[in-house]
């Protein structure tokens, strides 16, 4: 997976693919679900996604890490900001997205809903 030729794709696609908390595995142990990155001509690396609900759990752990803190730890206007982060990215189609979301946070489910519905007004 990680010959010479290939190996500056595959340092310019890391962050990408740990930011989404998926995994890079050689393009002959792709699965059908799996993406194949070509470099030149060549596939290089399978990028295997992650399930909908792992992402979100990696999404609120790499703004925990962002933040330097624990997110229940944050203050008020902060959380909101968090969820409104968290809507752009679709984090409450998911299924339990909200309950997962006011867990992380600290608060109720209504405080989630209070803090969407602010964004609406």
């Amino acid at each position: 997976m990680t010959g010479t030729a290939d190996e500056p794709f595959i340092t310019a696609v890391k962050p990408l693919v740990d930011a989404i908390g998926g995994e890079m595995l050689p393009p002959d142990e792709a699965g059908p679900d799996d993406v194949v990155l070509s470099w030149k001509g060549a596939e290089v690396v399978a990028v295997r996604l992650p399930q909908l609900a792992d992402s979100l759990d990696h999404i609120l752990a790499a703004m925990e890490r962002k933040k330097g803190k624990p997110l229940a730890d944050l203050d008020r206007k902060a959380k909101q900001e968090v969820v409104r982060i968290l809507e752009a990215r679709g984090a409450f189609s998911v299924r339990h997205g909200v309950e997962t979301v006011a867990s992380a946070l600290g608060v109720s489910r209504f405080t989630v809903y209070n803090y969407l519905n602010r964004e609406k007004g």
